[in-house]
């Protein structure tokens, strides 16, 4: 869910730069975290953000998102998978999120789980490469700064970097 459909890339850089006078912009971190760039004495504050209440409720959804989703599940049985574990005060958030962004599809289609390695499907489009290394299926890296990096595990994967990616990979499957 985060980074591929959901932008909370966007929401973690605005309030850190909001709170620390900083003008930090995502095409700053390729091939890094925001976590790598902002120093250690603020990696607590980076983690209270993510754990407010209000963090997950407004993120923007990715350009294209919705509308790609919407046509794939006429397709295919679609899921949402999101590691909510890492952040358990997010579940009622993101629940909302998704029935508010993308409430053509099921609740009973959203998965809140801490390991994606557990999933059992075809196809996974996920930001994180740890993520796919376990998974089963076939795994597809959504681009994002963070994965860029020369030692994330990225090698391997179909990467696509938008949404019209994701519509042109499936248009044959």
């Amino acid at each position: 869910m985060d980074e591929v459909i959901a932008d909370t890339l966007s929401e973690h850089l605005r309030r850190y730069n909001e709170k620390f006078e900083e003008s930090i912009r995502a095409d700053e971190l390729w091939g890094k975290g925001l976590w790598d760039v902002v120093s250690h004495d603020r990696q607590e504050d980076l983690r209270a953000f993510l754990d407010a209440d209000d963090f997950f409720a407004d993120l923007p959804v990715i350009p294209d998102a919705q509308q790609i989703l919407r046509d794939l599940s006429t397709r295919f049985e679609v899921f949402i998978a999101t590691q909510a574990m890492s952040v358990p005060n997010s579940f009622g958030p993101k629940y909302r999120w998704l029935q508010r962004h993308f409430s053509f599809l099921p609740p009973s289609h959203y998965v809140f789980c801490g390991d994606k390695g557990i999933l059992y499907a075809d196809y996974l489009i996920d930001d994180m490469p740890r993520n796919l290394l376990r998974f089963q299926g076939t795994g597809i890296l959504y681009s994002a700064p963070h994965n860029f990096a020369v030692n994330c595990d990225a090698e391997g994967f179909v990467r696509v970097a938008n949404w019209q990616e994701v519509a042109a990979y499936f248009a044959d499957k």
